[in-house]
């Protein structure tokens, strides 16, 4: 399971997880890194840059070591029996002497063309990842929208989104930065060590048997700190939730008398949290000292080996600051391979779950709307022949069962009966959120299974009773029917839908910012919106799903009115648990168990006094 962290606005959020480095995480690694394909060689250049940065910093102690013996010339050194004798151009760079000035003219050259190096490298890898990883959120975001409704009742919202940012933004870090690290990391062991075997083998050797104990032992205490800092933070989340539960019910808690309780659970949280802090802070305590004595004692014993070497005439001082300037740097990297492996697993473990993502099949919805041609116009006949439907995740339950009934282009339809009926599985099979088992749908005599999903969708419209509002203006969302629509096909919309005068009203009218679905308006100003967006869309096929149950008798009325323009001349199918709304439909269809028990008009069902129909009826006017 990933962690929980709170975020700064105080929602728990997700900590990338770890996977194991394994031969199959690093081949799903390897596939999403093909999207660096397009950009190719500036990837390679930028490996090219990142070798020349980390060999060009090393040039710096080598320099510095040579400004030193420039400030004592005179030294009579011998070269080490096992040192490398190299000779370039001529020269021995062992024993050749430059000036202060010379030397401090090389020192700000190599900053020069290390800052260069740099900038290049960070520029070049940051181009690539921010290219390649938009072409991933983009294929993800992609694959996302086009999968089946049965995939999203299975997951969660915030699951899908931490994939499109937290996970891409591991892999973005693992491109621009973490690779680049490693890499640098890499290019700098190799060079240190080289150097500092090429100043003095024995000193070097001396070095080596001391420093990676201390090293090996730093990573072991670090990893024990990590996760008991983890698990200080995950104890500090669970204390935020009690928070969080308990405010959110706080009438609940009062009208219990819970308070005690509450702070009893709240106290035992955080004191949990205390102990854990404690414990840590017992390793963190004995690491530190450790670290003081070992890294101290360490540079104390090599720097007593080499003030030795330095007096019997193998090294000179500026070879000495050398080989503790490059120590150092292997030493760092060495250290720091502990934290990239963490990132590395880190990133495998959200490169295996993006992959995960990016292999479902999803449906062949149209992603680029100019490749969308209604190619076969839908006049509004809708035939339903022997259809059944189980749920993909409650295959032992079957919601509709031998459904057959035909509809007229231009019917409104009115489809009632008790909750969890399978009215709304109806219109889910309508729309191909789903679908059947068994039997077919036919639109004007054509099997639904012949028409393109984006096509057959782009002819029908849904109103459903929770308006779902997206967080732009009023013109935005109503546009959202039908994209490029000119402003007086919106406003003509909206007054169709009874909605123009109170967007008018509005300061800012249409260009009124909604809020996060719809917040800033009424429950009947949202539908009166979706009534709008449906009715711009001009569809010919329309399933409108309680859209009046939870409003006020005024909404009501101004809802009820825009629903009749909508549904004028188009093929309608209504849900209704109001069945005071349907009195007028051409046609009742009553739903029990999942099949259908009467079909009629409001008067003829009436006559039956032992119906369904009859009965629910009667039962809302004793309620009323």
């Amino acid at each position: 399971m990933a962690k929980s962290r709170f975020s700064s606005n105080g929602n728990l959020k997700k900590e990338p997880e770890k996977v194991k480095i394994s031969k199959e995480t690093l081949k799903e690694a390897f596939i999403l890194f093909s999207y660096l394909k397009p950009y190719k060689s500036k990837f390679i250049l930028s490996l090219v840059f990142i070798a020349l940065s980390a060999f060009s910093t090393m040039i710096f102690p080598f320099l510095l070591g040579k400004m030193i013996d420039a400030a004592a010339p005179g030294a009579n050194l011998k070269l080490p029996q096992g040192g490398i004798d190299t000779g370039m151009l001529g020269f021995n760079l062992k024993t050749v002497q430059w000036s202060l000035n010379t030397i401090l003219l090389l020192l700000f050259l190599q900053l020069s063309v290390q800052t260069i190096f740099s900038f290049m490298r960070i520029y070049l890898l940051t181009e690539v990842g921010e290219k390649s990883l938009a072409n991933i959120r983009t294929d993800l975001y992609g694959k996302l929208l086009s999968q089946p409704m049965s995939f999203f009742s299975d997951q969660r919202v915030g699951e899908l989104s931490n994939r499109i940012s937290s996970d891409l933004s591991q892999i973005q870090d693992a491109i621009s930065f973490t690779l680049a690290e490693f890499l640098r990391g890499i290019f700098t062991l190799i060079i240190g060590l080289s150097f500092i075997f090429w100043i003095s083998t024995e000193l070097a050797l001396v070095m080596l048997s001391v420093v990676p104990l201390i090293a090996i032992i730093a990573v072991v205490f670090g990893i024990r700190i990590r996760k008991m800092s983890r698990k200080a933070q995950d104890q500090l989340a669970e204390s935020g939730t009690i928070v969080q539960e308990t405010f959110q019910g706080i009438s609940i808690v009062k009208a219990f008398t819970s308070e005690s309780y509450e702070m009893k659970r709240y106290t035992s949280s955080i004191m949990g949290v205390v102990e854990t802090a404690i414990t840590n802070a017992r390793y963190r305590g004995a690491f530190v000292s450790f670290m003081i004595f070992g890294v101290f004692g360490a540079i104390a014993f090599v720097m007593w080996y080499g003030a030795r070497m330095i007096s019997s005439g193998e090294m000179s001082a500026g070879d000495l600051t050398m080989f503790v300037i490059f120590s150092a740097f292997v030493g760092g990297t060495f250290a720091g391979f502990a934290d990239m492996f963490s990132q590395l697993q880190k990133t495998l473990g959200a490169t295996q779950r993006v992959r995960e993502l990016l292999r479902t099949e999803g449906e062949p919805v149209e992603l680029t709307d100019s490749m969308v041609k209604i190619e076969h116009p839908i006049l509004g006949n809708v035939r339903f022949e022997n259809v059944a439907f189980r749920y993909p995740s409650r295959v032992d339950v079957e919601v509709l069962k031998n459904i057959t009934l035909s509809v007229q282009a231009g019917e409104q339809i009115a489809l009632v009966g008790p909750s969890g009926a399978g009215k709304s599985t109806l219109a889910s099979l309508l729309l191909k959120f789903y679908e059947p088992i068994e039997g077919a749908i036919y639109f004007d005599e054509k099997n639904s299974k012949d028409f393109g999903l984006t096509e057959l969708r782009k002819q029908m419209a849904f109103v459903p009773q929770d308006v779902v509002l997206f967080g732009g203006s009023i013109r935005e969302n109503i546009a959202y029917g039908k994209p490029g629509a000119g402003d007086a096909e919106i406003i003509a919309a909206a007054h169709k839908a009874n909605a123009h005068e109170f967007i008018n009203r509005f300061p800012e009218a249409y260009e009124t910012i909604v809020g996060e679905r719809g917040i800033k308006l009424s429950g009947g100003q949202r539908q009166r919106i979706a009534i709008a967006r449906a009715i711009l869309k001009n569809p010919a096929i329309l399933i409108l799903d309680e859209a009046t149950s939870s409003l006020d008798s005024e909404s009501e009325q101004l809802v009820q009115e825009a629903l009749e323009n909508l549904m004028k001349d188009r093929t309608s199918f209504v849900i209704a648990h109001r069945l005071s709304t349907v009195r007028n439909s051409n046609k009742i269809i009553v739903i029990d168990k999942g099949t259908v028990q009467e079909i009629g008009t409001h008067e003829i069902l009436m006559l039956n006094e032992h119906g369904l129909y009859r009965r629910l009826v009667d039962m809302q006017l004793e309620w009323n």
